[in-house]
């Protein structure tokens, strides 16, 4: 049976799919809050022409106005793609409870330029889908080139 990182990563993939298919950068999230999803995005710098589109910040931004305030404590965002500095910055000025995201980024990801940005009480699973979640951005940009 898939456990509970598993079911919310492959939303969160769904996301990142439909970002692909916008000819976005495919990472998706969802945001999780006493196990009903109450975000769910994709990467949108291109239709926005915006650089801050990510898909992070685009679920943060509808978590906080489905649940009427700016902390996200009780929360978990799921993500395919291990958040960049911009976002992981966004995640711990919501106080988010817990980070769980698939791939690693290391050429972006924010381990390449600190160990611990998020609030010190956010928890953080790694690796979840890593597999799944590397590929479609492997193979987006095989496209690309």
């Amino acid at each position: 049976m898939e456990n509970e990182d598993e079911k919310f990563m492959r939303m969160a993939l769904g996301e990142a799919r439909i970002a692909a298919s916008q000819d976005e950068v495919p990472i998706g999230a969802v945001v999780v809050c006493g196990g009903q999803v109450i975000a769910r995005a994709h990467n949108m710098t291109e239709a926005l022409i915006d650089p801050t589109a990510h898909a992070e910040m685009q679920a943060i931004t509808s978590a906080t106005s489905n649940l009427g305030g700016k902390y996200l404590t009780d929360c978990t965002i799921y993500v395919t793609v291990e958040p960049c500095l911009m976002c992981a910055g966004a995640i711990a000025w919501s106080q988010m409870g817990r980070v769980v995201y698939g791939a690693a980024d290391d050429k972006r990801g924010y381990h390449v330029y600190c160990d611990a940005p998020f609030h010190k009480r956010t928890q953080v699973a790694t690796g979840v889908l890593a597999d799944e979640c590397a590929a479609l951005i492997t193979d987006f940009f095989r496209r690309k080139r």
